[in-house]
């Protein structure tokens, strides 16, 4: 595309380490990155550095779009933050396109809500898509989870796990936390989905 004017918010999460082989299907599926390293887990000490050394090789070619703070689609994405899926990728998105917002789950929690709220108010979007996958993490905790963290540490977490067991079934509960959030201006076009990793599909999900 041509004549982009805004740039894209997002928290992007891939990785250079082969994905597990199970339910989730393999790790070339579309949409879904991942190259082996032989090499074996990389110490957590220069992982930041690989980072930084991209950067800088990502600057030399550099080329500042000039773009606006708006994105051209007036869309903001929530998905989960597994490093497989390439939103991008996955929905044909470009720089400027949207605004993507990840966590563990893809879940609707307060901190989303409070980006939603910014991207509809401040930055022009009107339209939500939310994103949940296959085999998510998320579907082997429980709440338990926040119990044992303060048994550990002393301290109880103040945010729920969100775990959840039907994927479905919490596609539903974050469109439904989108549709009736009194903060946001803009709920009529909130659609949710399942993407399958394996196929690199999404599969849209009906919010009755």
């Amino acid at each position: 595309m041509t004549g982009r004017s805004a740039p894209i918010t997002v928290i992007h999460m891939t990785t250079s380490a082969s994905s597990p082989a199970g339910a989730d299907g393999p790790a070339a599926a579309p949409g879904v990155t991942g190259t082996p390293n032989p090499a074996g887990p990389i110490p957590a000490g220069r992982v930041t550095e690989r980072l930084v050394e991209a950067n800088k090789r990502y600057g030399e070619q550099f080329d500042d779009p000039g773009m606006d703070a708006k994105p051209v689609l007036q869309v903001a994405v929530v998905s989960c933050m597994d490093a497989r899926i390439d939103l991008h990728a996955a929905l044909g998105l470009e720089l400027g396109d949207c605004h993507t917002i990840r966590n563990a789950g893809g879940v609707v929690t307060d901190d989303v809500i409070r980006s939603l709220t910014i991207s509809q108010r401040a930055l022009g979007t009107r339209s939500v898509v939310l994103i949940h996958h296959t085999g998510c993490g998320m579907q082997t905790l429980t709440e338990d989870f926040r119990h044992e963290l303060e048994l550990e540490v002393g301290q109880r977490p103040a945010w729920a796990v969100e775990a959840f067991q039907d994927t479905d079934q919490d596609v539903r509960q974050s469109m439904q936390r989108v549709r009736t959030s009194p903060f946001l201006p803009h709920t009529d076009d909130v659609r949710g989905f399942v993407f399958d990793v394996r196929t690199g599909l999404l599969r849209e999900i009906d919010p009755a």
